[in-house]
């Protein structure tokens, strides 16, 4: 059993489950598609679950250990998860609160009815006691006679300490602290001056003593606080010392300038590195250009075996994309090609562009003939559909020399390509997929129209987050969150060791169009510098992703704000995990609400994606190398944004293959046509007299149709009216958030998760993939069926007029020709109340035998019988 039972299942091979299996589904030409493909598949899984993260392999038997917050995918149907999975309702206190009297009772200097919310008013109010630290002067020297001075904040348990200088008896720091109100438990604030030594304790300099119910509370837009100078007193505080200190001390919120750059209470324990990678920032993404070349030709270009005929190609390099012509058709010195490529390029444009001319001897080897390297920002910017001129290039040529074996020389003349490029600046470079766009605007600013609206984003916190790694043998987890929209990206600061972390954050966007999508993802920082970066993650360096959420900003109604709790749903190997939940307070102000319905009558994309489209190969590459560009951009940044986390919230594997959203696609479709399918359903039993009254009715008002024709479409268009004012009593109250049943996750088969999460290419085992061919192959084998019958239902159509049954033919036009005179001669009313009353006749006068015109279509020919 040891090595058998890797491949197998219990006593019996994989295999032959595999080929035990049967397909028992009867399909007709009366079955309809939505019976054929929503049919209950046949049964191509294994009967136990496969290895994945959470397994453990005992013998032949593989058992799984999911967690308990996990819903273990479930093949027979989705079970009931009530509201944990549902957005919830937030009710935080959202705005400027601030206690009577100022910070601690003491004196302030704004009146409650002053103290109104300013720009952060989607967020609740978190007070701070800041220090800010600016230089000293004239400090006395140690025995010594250097000076090595820096300052010790202490404010109860808390100390925060500046950097020190070495030998500077005035020295500048310029450093801010920040303390929590709600950990505050102190009523002195103390700040210390010292001097650092390298053996025993640090010398003390001096200190200055505040009475915290004496300090002042400033808030924006106020200006900051002046800081002022302060005489150092002795460790008793009987009397002063020699030096003096630069501060300002002061009782604030989030929204101080100070806040982002200050030292926080709960960072105590980070240190080096650890805390830039803690802090909150603002990100702008690359301004991105799609790079148009079109190589036409080239002169003089020699090859270096004259004795054949050259097979000559172009290879374009910009960065790492690299794009190579087709062999030239002209076996000459005077290749011609005229084959357009196109690069992403960012800037500042770093990149080089590379061109080359090879010559393809064989299959193994390319002789580089010829090379011109440019940089990108010679070339022509467009912003329209214009001609851009052509350009010659020389190129540095490339040969073997005799005397110098096999050592590349320049050739005396110089060969030369014919190229036309240009910056393309009339195209929006899509980074992101198109479901989920969060900017339209093309790259030049030339072409932008003014923004429509404001969006504005409180993050507030976070709640019931999971453990994601390990510290001192137990789970922690120290999230922050990131938001995209546009070209700028944001990131909360990192609260540490917090299943329920409160940013209390918020931002604020330019909208250039409502139909886009707001991206916000929360993660696990594991870049502290300590033992935490070890646990679940490994030694890994990756930030942990906790979950994601998507906002469309047009099912935003204006000028209401959207306090919600979103669930943070994850799906992984064993099932579909809750993470936690993000609470976010979202605002959509409109700025004209004449240029917003201007919009919705315009393309989603600028004019020229359609005057001049790309093709889908060529989309999906470029959405790809914008991608890469934006990520090793941004994780050039200080502190960096990771590149998991950008190619998380881009959707990078968006287009790769799974089960799972095959599932939720179909059914996606059927949703939609479940209103045509109740409709004819309805007609249906109208027809055959269900409910007579019904019936009845329908005959009057098809009367009156037929009767007052100029009533059909008004009627329609005032029917769809009163239905929209009818569903308005029952109108999304919430934005959209992550559904399991929407996205088929809580229902689908574990084998089909492993293979979601399968690397690419494969890494299963030649069995399990064998069995997943099989599986995809009877799924392909359904549709192909489908597919089959609808070709035939057309080729019939198309067999009508074709002579290919001379007999079907013959009585086809002839009737035709019968009911064109009958046509002619009877009026229009006359043959649809004819028709009408056909169609909706009594059972009584019905037949149960199909009807003439559906038997002779089905006997009309098909290319079906010339299939091998």
């Amino acid at each position: 059993m040891g090595t058998q039972g890797a491949a197998s299942v219990g006593h019996f091979p994989v295999h032959n489950y595999i080929r035990k299996v049967r397909i028992f589904i009867r399909y007709s030409p009366t079955t309809s598609v939505y019976q054929f493909l929503a049919a209950p598949r046949p049964s191509l899984t294994l009967p136990v679950p496969l290895l994945s993260e959470n397994s453990s392999l005992t013998g032949s038997r593989i058992q799984h250990s999911a967690p308990n917050s996990t819903i273990a995918a479930n093949p027979k149907g989705p079970p009931n998860h009530g509201d944990d999975y549902r957005l919830k309702d937030a009710s935080p206190q959202l705005g400027q609160q601030w206690p009577n009297g100022g910070g601690f009772g003491g004196r302030g200097w704004m009146s409650s009815g002053e103290r109104i919310a300013s720009t952060y008013d989607l967020v609740e109010q978190t007070h701070y006691l800041y220090v800010r630290v600016v230089k000293a002067k004239d400090l006395p020297p140690s025995i010594a006679g250097s000076c090595d001075p820096y300052v010790e904040v202490k404010l109860g348990n808390y100390k925060g300490r500046t950097r020190h200088y070495e030998n500077k008896r005035n020295p500048e720091w310029n450093q801010a602290f920040a303390f929590s109100k709600d950990r505050i438990q102190a009523s002195l604030l103390e700040i210390f001056v010292k001097e650092k030594e390298m053996v025993g304790r640090d010398d003390y300099i001096g200190r200055v003593v505040f009475d915290l119910n004496e300090v002042p509370t400033r808030v924006p837009p106020d200006s900051p606080l002046a800081p002022q100078w302060y005489r150092l007193e002795d460790r008793r505080g009987q009397g002063k010392v020699t030096g003096e200190v630069m501060l300002a001390v002061w009782m604030g919120t989030q929204a101080d300038e100070a806040f982002p750059d200050a030292w926080h209470t709960d960072t105590a324990f980070v240190h080096g590195e650890g805390l830039f990678s803690i802090r909150s920032k603002v990100y702008m993404a690359p301004k991105l250009w799609y790079l148009r070349v079109n190589v036409i030709e080239a002169q003089d270009v020699v090859p270096n075996d004259r004795s054949r005929a050259p097979e000559l190609f172009v290879k374009v390099q910009v960065g790492s994309q690299v794009l190579r012509t087709k062999i030239s058709q002209t076996n000459n010195t005077n290749p011609f090609w005229n084959e357009d490529f196109i690069f992403v390029v960012a800037e500042p444009f770093e990149e080089q562009f590379i061109l080359t001319i090879e010559d393809h001897v064989h299959p193994a080897k390319d002789d580089m003939l010829g090379k011109i390297i440019l940089p990108v920002d010679i070339f022509e910017k467009r912003l329209d559909h214009r001609p851009v001129n052509s350009h010659w290039f020389n190129l540095e040529k490339f040969g073997f020399g005799i005397l110098e074996a096999d050592r590349k020389k320049e050739l005396k003349f110089s060969s030369r390509v014919h190229l036309r490029a240009c910056l393309e600046g009339g195209y929006h470079v899509l980074d992101e997929s198109t479901m989920y766009v969060s900017d339209t605007r093309p790259t030049a600013r030339q072409l932008w129209k003014p923004p429509v609206g404001i969006l504005e984003v409180g993050i507030l916190g976070a709640q019931g987050l999971l453990p994601m790694k390990t510290k001192d043998g137990r789970g922690t987890t120290d999230a922050y969150c990131v938001a995209k929209y546009g070209q700028k990206w944001v990131r909360t600061r990192t609260v540490l060791d917090s299943f329920a972390p409160k940013w209390n954050e918020q931002y604020t966007w330019e909208v250039y169009d409502p139909c886009t999508v707001i991206t916000l993802g929360v993660f696990d920082n594991c870049h502290l510098g300590g033992a935490e970066k070890q646990g679940a993650v490994g030694n890994s360096a990756r930030d942990s992703r906790i979950g994601k959420v998507r906002i469309r900003l047009s099912t935003l109604e204006s000028h209401r704000v959207y306090a919600n709790s979103y669930p943070l749903l994850a799906l992984h190997s064993a099932g579909v995990k809750k993470m936690g939940e993000l609470q976010l307070a979202v605002r959509f102000t409109s700025l004209s609400l004449a240029h917003m319905i201007y919009i919705y009558g315009h393309p989603l994309l600028p004019k020229m994606h359609y005057l001049h489209p790309f093709t889908v190969n060529q989309i999906e590459s470029l959405r790809y190398q914008a991608m890469n560009i934006v990520a090793t951009r941004l994780s050039r940044a200080e502190p960096p944004l990771r590149k998991e986390i950008v190619e998380y919230m881009l959707d990078v594997d968006s287009h790769l293959w799974s089960m799972r959203r095959s599932k939720a696609s179909f059914f996606r479709i059927m949703s939609i046509m479940s209103g045509t399918i109740s409709v004819s359903r309805w007609f249906g039993d109208v027809c055959h007299w269900k409910n007579p009254i019904t019936s009845i009715l329908v005959h009057i008002l098809f009367l009156i149709l037929i009767w007052y024709p100029e009533l059909v479409l008004p009627t329609l268009c005032l029917y769809m009216f009163f239905i929209g004012l009818w569903n308005y009593r029952s109108r999304p109250r919430h934005p959209p958030h992550m559904d399991l049943k929407l996205s088929w996750a809580e229902a689908v088969h574990p084998d089909e998760l492993d293979e979601e999460f399968d690397t690419f290419p494969t890494s299963r085992p030649h069995e399990i993939v064998r069995m997943r061919y099989d599986r995809l192959r009877s799924v392909a084998g359904r549709i192909q069926t489908v597919v089959g019958d609808i070709a035939t239902q057309g080729e019939r159509l198309q067999s009508l007029l074709s002579w290919r049954d001379p007999r079907a033919t013959s009585l086809f036009i002839m009737f035709c020709l019968c009911a064109a005179v009958v046509l002619y001669m009877t009026p229009f009313r006359v043959i649809a109340l004819v028709a009408g009353l056909h169609t909706l006749r009594h059972p009584r006068f019905r037949s149960k035998l199909p009807s003439v015109p559906s038997n002779f279509f089905k006997r009309l020919a098909s290319r079906a019988d010339s299939l091998l």
